[in-house]
């Protein structure tokens, strides 16, 4: 889909002022991604590490005319057919179209979470379901704050179906990627110990990775693990749910044997 800088500057909240007229079809954040200058919308993400206004002056030259920023740019009246799009937070108003693109949508929306395997699994569901679906799905291991809104963005009118991976280091980030995927099934992996200096308890962090599930059709899970069963139980999805189990042959999916060959499990 297509948007103008007008409707952008809407949808983020952006300071009130005139903008020249360009639509928009790609989001930027690494300068040197850069490919189809003249429709791409970079926004300039300050990190610990690092601040996206250094990069404007070398984009406009290559010609890219719409920024998203936290202040005025130096030498702005060097570069007169831009448009800057000033927010509070980069980021958020990163996080804040992205979520606006996906509610445009009403097709099923594959949520995967959990410490180890999302990329793995969301392959795997991609290999199944493009042959019957036109379905997108997050680049690489495009699970982050930064990651999952540029994701979601691939959206388009032809898609069916989707599958994005979300991950979390901190609390309290996870409640921003759901508000972004908006997932109709849910699915997670496991729970380890990756990342684990981000929270008290691994018992918080399971918490914090279901909350990507909580307003799920149908949530897919580990029956076999008792904190991830504890968990789901102490939040009360109240929607369907799918625990496989290699123990309980009661379990809505019993895997009986597992076979593994050279190339193939």
């Amino acid at each position: 889909m297509n948007y103008t800088i007008t409707e952008i500057a809407t949808i983020v909240k952006a300071q009130k002022r005139a903008y020249k007229d360009y639509t928009i079809t790609a989001l930027l954040t690494d300068s040197r991604s850069l490919t189809f200058p003249e429709e791409t919308l970079f926004f300039a993400l300050v990190t610990e590490r690092n601040d996206g206004h250094r990069y404007i002056k070398d984009l406009y030259r290559k010609g890219v005319r719409n920024f998203v920023v936290e202040h005025r740019v130096a030498d702005e009246e060097l570069m007169p057919e831009a448009n800057f799009i000033i927010v509070k937070n980069t980021l958020d108003a990163l996080q804040q179209l992205a979520a606006a693109h996906r509610k445009k949508f009403d097709i099923p929306v594959i949520g995967v979470t959990g410490s180890n395997g999302k990329t793995t699994v969301k392959e795997w569901l991609y290999q199944l379901l493009q042959p019957d679906y036109n379905t997108v799905r997050s680049p690489r291991s495009y699970n982050s704050q930064i990651g999952v809104p540029l994701s979601v963005w691939q959206i388009g009118s032809k898609t069916e179906m989707a599958i994005f991976e979300a991950g979390i280091s901190q609390p309290d980030e996870m409640i921003h990627l759901e508000e972004i995927i908006k997932p109709t099934l849910g699915l997670i992996t496991n729970i380890g110990e990756a990342h684990q200096e981000g929270f008290q308890t691994i018992q918080q962090k399971c918490i914090e990775k279901l909350t990507l599930l909580k307003a799920c059709d149908c949530i897919i899970y580990d029956g076999d693990n008792e904190l991830i069963c504890e968990c789901v139980e102490k939040l009360c999805f109240g929607c369907r749910e799918i625990a496989w189990s290699r123990k309980d042959r009661d379990k809505p999916l019993y895997i009986s044997k597992i076979i593994k060959g050279n190339d193939s499990t």
